[in-house]
C-alpha cells in the first residue's frame, strides 16, 4: 500500500467518525424535551412566568434546528469527501457490484431522514408551546374587558419571527457552502449514467 493510499484510508475512517458524531445530535433532542417538561413544571409552581417559559422552550427548539442544519451540512460535505475517496479505489462496475452512492453526490445539501425526524420534533414542540401560550395567555387577555396585555406577552412571537429569519438564513448559507464545495471538489469523473438516482440518495423531494 502506498503512502497516498494509506493516507486516504485513514482520512476515510476519520470522515465516518465525524459523520457519526454529527448524527448523534439526537441526544440534543432528548435534552430539549426534558428541558421543556422541567420548565413548564416550574410554571405550574408559579416559579417562572408562562411568557418566559415559552420563550425558553422556543429558543431551545431554534437551537436544536440550527444544530440540525449544521449537522446536515457536515454530513453531506463529508459524504462528498468519502465518495471522492471511494472513486480513487472503485471503478464503474462497482456501482452495481458494491454500491451506487459514490457515482453521484447528494444534491442541494438535502437533509437525511434521521435528522428530518428530529426537525419535525423541534417544530412540533415549538408549535405546541406557542399555541399553548396563545390560548392560555394572549386570547384571554384580548377577550378580557380589563387591559391585561403586557409587552412581555408578545415576546414569544417576536422570538419566533427572529428565529425563523435566522434559521432560514442559516439554511441558505449551508446550501451555498455545499454547492461551493461540490463545484470546487467534484471528485474523479465516473460514468453513472446506468444508475437511477432517486429517494435513496436524496435526488428528489422524498429525502433519503
Amino acid at each position: 500500500m502506498t503512502e497516498r493510499e494509506e493516507f486516504l484510508l485513514k482520512m476515510y475512517d476519520q470522515l465516518f467518525n465525524d459523520i457519526n458524531r454529527h448524527i448523534m445530535v439526537v441526544w440534543q433532542s432528548v435534552g430539549v424535551l426534558v428541558s421543556a417538561f422541567a420548565i413548564f413544571a416550574l410554571v405550574e409552581k408559579n416559579v417562572v412566568p408562562t411568557d418566559i417559559a415559552t420563550c425558553i422552550v422556543l429558543l431551545l427548539c431554534a437551537w436544536l434546528i440550527a444544530h440540525l442544519l449544521d449537522s446536515s451540512y457536515w454530513y453531506n460535505r463529508n459524504l462528498v469527501m468519502i465518495a471522492n475517496i471511494e472513486r480513487q479505489f472503485l471503478v464503474g462496475s462497482d456501482l452495481k457490484e458494491i454500491h451506487y452512492y459514490f457515482g453521484a453526490h447528494r444534491p442541494k445539501n438535502r437533509m437525511i431522514d434521521h435528522l428530518k425526524l428530529q426537525l419535525v420534533l423541534a417544530l412540533g414542540l415549538g408549535a405546541i408551546v406557542l399555541f399553548y401560550h396563545l390560548f392560555d395567555v394572549l386570547l384571554p387577555a384580548f377577550q378580557s374587558k380589563s387591559p391585561g396585555l403586557k409587552p412581555m406577552n408578545f415576546f414569544p412571537y417576536l422570538l419566533v419571527v427572529f428565529a425563523s429569519w435566522y434559521l432560514m438564513d442559516l439554511k441558505r448559507k449551508t446550501i451555498i457552502k455545499y454547492e461551493e464545495f461540490l463545484a470546487n471538489s467534484p471528485g474523479k469523473s465516473i460514468d453513472a449514467s446506468t444508475v437511477n438516482y432517486g429517494v435513496g440518495h436524496g435526488h428528489d423531494s422524498g429525502g433519503g
